[in-house]
């Protein structure tokens, strides 16, 4: 039987740190042995080392069965501990083996389960003393108020526990940048206290290894790692390591770490919402290992961090959402008038500034901006406005950084953060913060955190603080500002939306006033008829009378003079009736119809809706639509408006479908014999609903579903139908 060793020799020339594959090293740090046992109890995968610690070579137990090995008394005993999930996440198997007492570590691999020995640990802590620990952790931990508090209180306790020469609370950022937010340290050491340190030390799989496993060992940095030996029985043969206790560390980590002087680690995830938040690092300054009761105990200060992350943050939050909440409380209880004036008071009130803590606002509506505060130009407003469409989702975006999305904004402005968000009918609102001029320390340039050399790669060994400065960026958004900004802007659109219609009412009333005044006009017109026109009919009537009567008695100059007479007064007739034709011809709208091509309306408004289109994954289909005469703008409104209702109403069973249909040649409108008109079809694939509902449904507010199913105010089809 042929052996081979599965050490991955690739680690050290790698050109990329990302691509370090750190969970199969194929070696262990030699503290402890490792077996692996296939599910048939063959024993698979052996370190080298196995005969440091029991009168065994690995050479001559790799595919032996484990029982004839170790026994069967030993089997029995770790088939109970594996099947016994409580103690298994707790604590270590101690166990005999062939005369020597270890505390096992056991996990799966695959098919393959890894048995972790160490040497039983002489100086056994005494759990009692732990357990005093951890409850007056516990009382002192409830004095704490701050989540900064809570973390120095971790980092104090955890050094006590464990004896570390340093204990740091490690927060990454939405980048996974780290900062040390607490530490606790030997008092001859220098504090590390608030550095950061880039992304790059600690790389992506090795984030997902602390998501897998929670605490990690590095007894010794000068060790030997110990190749893991298997049956050279298949290509590319490895044991995937993420869960182990003795897994051997990247080599660049441990240059990393040599060049801090350190000898020893151990390191414990913090885990918030599925993700990794931060970690205790605890740094010795020569070689340490510590007994698996204290390395529970320190696993448990980890979750107490975790378990209060929230409620600490929201502790340091409550005076900031306090304010916001007030604010929002007041704006929403003004009493405002339906008209464009309420938005001078709005943005006039300095409440709306203390909605999300901002330097500025601006609104816009009706292609009006009302501004107060540190806000852009109108140009760039408007600019900013068109343009964002392409970053908001759902009509909402924000960002600390503006000029990563318009580099050619004005930097007189002063504006570097904004809060985005879309009204009814392109109408916005934009809450804007200045820039923050801020220092962060580094722990050593960033920009240089991975050294590449003929040999690979290095981490850097020079860790002198470097200072970045950061410009052209606000302070960060807190999600409850950002909620409240929503919660304000949802408040402003309804408030749009009352005006609208109360100007639609407006309308109504004006349009109602001119009908009274068209009947009014009427009457007049009858008047008119019975009066003005009747007058040349009679003259015209007598003359030609007198004419037939004594026609041989006139005088032919008097004949002439009469017909001339008779001439003039059906001209004054005619000219009469083409007035009163032109003046009932006169049309009482505030819009003049044109000419419209459906086509182009078409195309705009599925441009508009581009983003929702691509986001729904619907599909659109139109044949050549003619041209009718309308309002351009109103066709365009009940276009989008029959569209996104397809959208909103979409099954949930099938990609939406839409198609658009017309009659090419115009027809006679059914209510009236004046008008001609196209029928344009709009059909679609979504929910539908039964035609009992269809006289309803286009009645203002009306709704066939509660808020909660689909949102909306049931205005839509009665716009449509207006």
């Amino acid at each position: 039987m042929k052996l081979k060793d599965i050490v991955n020799r690739d680690i050290v020339t790698l050109t990329n740190c990302e691509h370090e594959p750190i969970h199969i090293p194929g070696s262990i740090q030699p503290h402890g042995f490792l077996i692996g046992v296939t599910s048939a109890w063959k024993i698979d995968f052996c370190t080298a080392n196995i005969s440091a610690f029991v009168d065994l070579v690995y050479k001559e137990i790799i595919g032996k069965d484990f029982c004839s090995v170790f026994g069967n008394d030993v089997k029995e005993k770790i088939t109970h501990y594996i099947n016994d999930d409580k103690i298994q996440s707790v604590f270590p198997l101690e166990i005999e083996l062939l005369g020597k007492y270890f505390q096992l570590s056991i996990h799966k691999s695959h098919d393959v389960y890894v048995l972790e020995a160490e040497p039983h640990f002489r100086n056994k802590e005494q759990l009692a003393e732990l357990y005093l620990q951890n409850i007056q952790f516990i009382t002192d931990m409830n004095s704490t108020r701050t989540l900064q508090e809570l973390c120095a209180l971790v980092a104090k306790g955890t050094r006590e526990i464990t004896g570390y020469d340093r204990v740091m609370i490690y927060r990454f950022d939405a980048e996974y940048n780290g900062e040390v937010f607490a530490e606790n340290c030997r008092e001859d050491l220098e504090p590390f206290l608030g550095l950061h340190y880039p992304h790059t030390d600690i790389p992506v799989q090795a984030r997902e290894l602390y998501m897998k496993n929670q605490l990690r060992l590095i007894v010794d940095m000068d060790y030997e790692p110990v190749p893991i030996f298997t049956v050279d029985n298949q290509e590319n043969k490895n044991l995937d390591l993420s869960l182990s206790i003795l897994r051997s560390t990247s080599p660049i980590h441990v240059e990393y770490l040599k060049n801090m002087g350190v000898g020893a680690t151990l390191t414990i995830s913090l885990i918030h919402h599925n993700r990794l938040w931060g970690l205790i690092a605890c740094h010795h300054y020569s070689a340490k290992n510590i007994s698996p009761e204290i390395r529970l105990a320190a696993k448990l200060q980890g979750q107490f961090i975790s378990s209060q992350i929230d409620l600490r943050q929201s502790t340091d939050e409550y005076q900031i959402a306090r304010k916001t909440a007030l604010a929002l409380e007041h704006l929403t209880g003004l009493e405002l008038p339906l008209d464009h004036l309420s938005f001078e008071t709005i943005i006039a009130d300095p409440e709306l500034l203390h909605v999300c803590n901002a330097a500025g606002v601006s609104i816009c509506v009706g292609g009006k901006i009302y501004k107060h505060g540190i806000t852009p130009s109108d140009d760039e407003i408007d600019r900013i406005a068109s343009e964002i469409a392409h970053y908001a989702k759902e009509g909402i975006f924000s960002t600390e950084k503006i000029t990563d999305y318009f580099p050619e904004l004005n930097p007189e402005a002063d504006v570097a953060g904004i809060i985005y968000h879309s009204l009814v009918n392109n109408n916005n609102i934009i809450w804007y913060r200045p820039e923050t001029i801020s220092e962060i320390n580094w722990a050593g340039d960033p920009e240089k955190a991975i050294v590449k050399d003929s040999k690979g790669l290095h981490p850097r060994n020079s860790f002198n603080i470097w200072k970045q400065t950061v410009k052209n960026q606000s302070s960060i958004w807190l999600h409850l500002e950002i909620n409240a900004a929503a919660s304000y802007a949802h408040a402003l659109h309804n408030q749009i939306i009352l005006l609208m219609l109360s100007e639609e009412e407006e309308k109504y009333r004006n349009q109602s006033e001119v009908l009274k005044e068209t009947n009014a006009e009427l009457e007049n017109i009858n008047w008119i008829s019975t009066h003005d026109l009747q007058e040349p009919l009679r003259k015209i009537q007598l003359i030609i009378s007198k004419l037939i009567s004594e026609i041989d008695r006139i005088p032919p100059e008097s004949v002439f003079d009469a017909l001339l007479r008779v001439s003039n007064s059906a001209n004054r007739m005619q000219v009469l009736l083409q007035d009163i034709l032109k003046y009932t011809r006169v049309k009482y709208t505030k819009e003049a119809l044109q000419k419209v091509d459906l086509n182009t309306i078409m195309e705009s408004t599925i441009d508009e809706m581009k983003e929702v289109f691509n986001e729904t994954g619907a599909v659109i289909e139109y044949e050549n639509l003619p041209e009718i005469y309308g309002i351009t703008f109103l066709m365009k409104q009940l276009f989008s408006n029959i569209l996104q209702n397809s959208l909103k109403y979409a099954s949930p069973d099938r990609l939406p479908i839409i198609k658009v249909t017309a009659s090419q040649e115009p027809e006679i409108y059914n209510y009236s014999n004046k008008i001609y008109c196209h029928w344009i079809t709009f059909t679609d694939n979504g929910i539908g609903f039964e035609q009992e509902y269809a006289p309803s449904i286009f009645k203002i507010f009306t709704r066939l579903h509660t808020q909660e199913q689909y949102s909306g105010s049931g205005v839509g089809l009665a716009l449509c139908k207006k």
